[in-house]
């Protein structure tokens, strides 16, 4: 229970008379038991694989008493769950601290406590170096590391304190199981970690410093996770990993099951009606998980296949281990299998020693593949990565233009792909009302987001949609007949 400032104890639903209180002296006020619970403000950046980290950290707090708050302003406690992939990361982490230790010291004079955690990937690429530059903070813990979230809070009481070592055990062993309710507030489609780490070594990327190296989940701490997350109504499971197609688990029989043999028997738990799987690297792509796409009619036939670049000359710089070709030819075989399969795609554009060829050659790749949607960046150096250190450097002028280039063709194909689906029939996942009263929202099969007109459907139904309009960010459609499937 926490106690109020010039209070030892305060019984549930009680008023007190707080006279002498600090900073309320005169006053009067009355407290409830919503006063007493203890509030946790998570703000995570990146990729999603911080967004299941976030939800873990939130369901392990509960266990301590803290309800999840989305106003920093009123948490007693607040996580920056950090990603370090982008350029500056950690200045634009040093930048919102400096706004939440502003927040920290407004609530200090009002008698609150405020508590402040770095967690992520820029903790454990900067370790002490946050404690030294942003004295508010009072604990950085790395991504392996926030199952000990609890006892470093304790230790924090006396020492600010750091925990960025990789440890032995398995953290999710250690991390408790989330509550049916909390389950069923994040909606119908969640993430599901089985594989964290990457041992590719991209000389680009910081991934294999800040993670680790290649860890997978036993299949069966997979399905268990995955029947709970069933059990509370959600209906689409995306798995990931840093490299999520290297998935390389240990079988309830102690073989090694592949990505594949692992989406056929999760396809089997009951409710769960899609499963998708994400970020994928080209090399992994076996003949067991292209057969999965040929033969499961719950993998969604929407594939995110980072290349990066379409120059065989910089691809061996960015240690990638497969040419543009090779990639050509890999995804022939995938829509071989599954001829409906719609592509995303990463794109890095000024890698250092890119010449106007070299973009050219990404520029005609993009155009023989063709992607439903992408990402796409400028290169940023990365500290400690190989790439940072090779001096023919791109200037920001010829990175802008030949990114401004890229994503007006990749914006092209996405608003194509998205306008050939009018006049289909898609099955749509509805997950929450719509913008206008009367409609409701969800995802086709290759995450368009879908707008309906409908009074008479619930979240996590499956409705067949006649698509009748691609506008520049949704579809919107009207129900096809009365045919859905209903959340189990």
């Amino acid at each position: 229970m926490r106690k109020h400032p010039g209070l030892k104890t305060l019984a549930p639903n009680s008023r007190y008379s707080l006279e002498r209180a600090k900073g309320l002296k005169g006053r009067s006020i009355a407290i409830t038991q919503a006063d007493l619970v203890k509030k946790v403000f998570v703000k995570s950046y990146g990729c999603q694989m911080n967004v299941y980290d976030a939800e873990r950290m939130a369901d392990m707090l509960a266990t301590e008493g803290y309800s999840e708050t989305k106003a920093m302003e009123e948490a007693d406690l607040v996580i920056l769950n950090t990603c370090h992939i982008r350029e500056k990361a950690a200045e634009k982490v040093y930048s919102e601290l400096g706004r939440v230790r502003e927040l920290k010291k407004e609530r200090e004079a009002a008698g609150q406590e405020t508590r402040i955690v770095v967690a992520g990937c820029v903790a454990q690429a900067e370790g002490k170096e946050i404690l030294r530059r942003a004295p508010a903070v009072d604990v950085v813990v790395g991504p392996q590391n926030y199952h000990n979230l609890p006892a470093l809070l304790q230790k924090a009481r006396a020492e600010r304190v750091v925990d960025t070592e990789f440890p032995v055990e398995d953290k999710f062993d250690h991390l408790p199981k989330p509550s049916k309710t909390a389950i069923r507030n994040r909606g119908v489609s969640a993430f599901l970690t089985i594989q964290e780490g990457c041992d590719k070594f991209c000389t680009f990327c910081v991934v294999p410093y800040t993670r680790g190296a290649e860890v997978s989940r036993p299949v069966a701490k997979i399905l268990d996770e995955a029947m709970r997350l069933a059990d509370a109504g959600v209906r689409e499971l995306t798995l990931i990993g840093q490299n999520v197609n290297a998935y390389h688990g240990e079988g309830p029989d102690g073989s090694v099951w592949s990505l594949g043999r692992l989406l056929h028997r999760l396809a089997e738990v009951p409710g769960i009606a899609r499963l998708r799987y994400t970020t994928s690297h080209p090399r992994d792509m076996d003949d067991e998980l292209i057969a999965a796409h040929r033969d499961l009619p719950a993998l969604m036939p929407y594939l995110h296949l980072p290349v990066q670049s379409g120059s065989d000359r910089i691809l061996d710089a960015m240690n990638r281990k497969h040419t543009g070709d090779e990639y050509r030819r890999l995804i022939e075989r995938i829509r071989k299998a599954q001829p409906d399969l719609a592509l995303s795609s990463d794109f890095i554009v000024g890698f250092p020693g890119e010449t106007d060829e070299d973009f050219e050659d990404t520029m005609r790749l993009i155009a023989d593949v063709g992607f439903a949607s992408s990402f796409s960046f400028k290169y940023s150096p990365r500290p400690g990565t190989p790439a940072a250190e090779i001096e023919a450097q791109v200037s920001e002028a010829v990175k802008a233009e030949r990114l401004a280039r890229l994503q007006n063709l990749l914006e092209m194909q996405r608003q194509a792909f998205n306008r050939g689906t009018v006049g289909r029939t898609l099955d749509v996942l509805l997950e929450k009302p719509g913008r206008h009263p009367g409609q409701m929202a969800g995802k086709s099969p290759y995450l368009q987001a879908v707008q309906i007109e409908s009074d008479r459907h619930a979240i996590g139904e499956i409705v067949t949609v006649r698509i009748t309009q691609a506008g520049s960010n949704s579809l919107f459609g009207e129900v096809a007949g009365s045919g859905s499937q209903a959340a189990a």
